[in-house]
């Protein structure tokens, strides 16, 4: 029987619970995934053809692949100095997007949007080159970009960013979207993690 609440399951242990964390009704069919939670069978089957992870614990099985447009992402490097970040340069990455035509993997097949580009900065020291080659993964991935509604201007058929937070100011702090931001770098791998994007895959 369907709960009327719904219920945190990212707490729960498996073991605890006869029911589906997805359709929240009783198992039919028990799928065990290696991450040692399990499913009706149909219900993760039908959630992996939409993103090929554990809903429980975001444990990634296979490579999610987005549906980002066909693009470039060009990284160059300059001595100005990010601030929270002194003691180095700065990691300039430059997105572009020609204009097109959306696919069968986006909202509205067949329309267009238009062109658009988009600067981010990253300290060039260690972390933020680690940084920099998980984006690159992302990106080839397809993951960084989708095509959809832009929250800032309301128009439809752009493309915008796709969940994965880049800091386009070098100043201005976190409400420019800026620095100095000292969390940023831990929280946008946080982000690419949510994502399947790590360092071992």
């Amino acid at each position: 029987m369907m709960e009327n609440t719904p219920r945190d399951y990212s707490t729960v242990l498996p073991e605890l619970t006869d029911d589906c964390a997805i359709c929240l009704d009783r198992i039919r069919m028990k799928k065990s995934l290696k991450c040692s939670h399990y499913f009706c069978s149909d219900c993760i089957d039908s959630l992996f053809k939409l993103k090929p992870a554990c809903p429980i614990c975001n444990t990634y099985y296979g490579v999610y692949t987005g549906n980002q447009p066909e693009g470039t992402m060009t990284v160059s490097r300059t001595w100005q100095r990010l601030p929270g970040f002194e003691h180095c340069g700065t990691i300039v990455i430059q997105y572009s997007f020609p204009a097109g035509i959306q696919g069968p993997e986006h909202p509205n097949p067949g329309v267009r949007y238009s062109r658009t580009s988009r600067m981010a900065f990253l300290p060039a020291n260690e972390e933020g080159e680690k940084v920099l080659k998980l984006l690159r993964k992302a990106f080839d991935r397809r993951l960084i970009f989708t095509i959809g509604r832009s929250v800032t201007t309301g128009l439809s058929n752009v493309i915008t960013w796709n969940d994965i937070h880049h800091k386009t100011n070098m100043e201005g702090g976190t409400q420019r979207f800026g620095y100095p931001d000292p969390e940023y770098l831990s929280r946008v791998q946080e982000e690419l993690r949510l994502k399947g994007v790590t360092e071992d895959d």
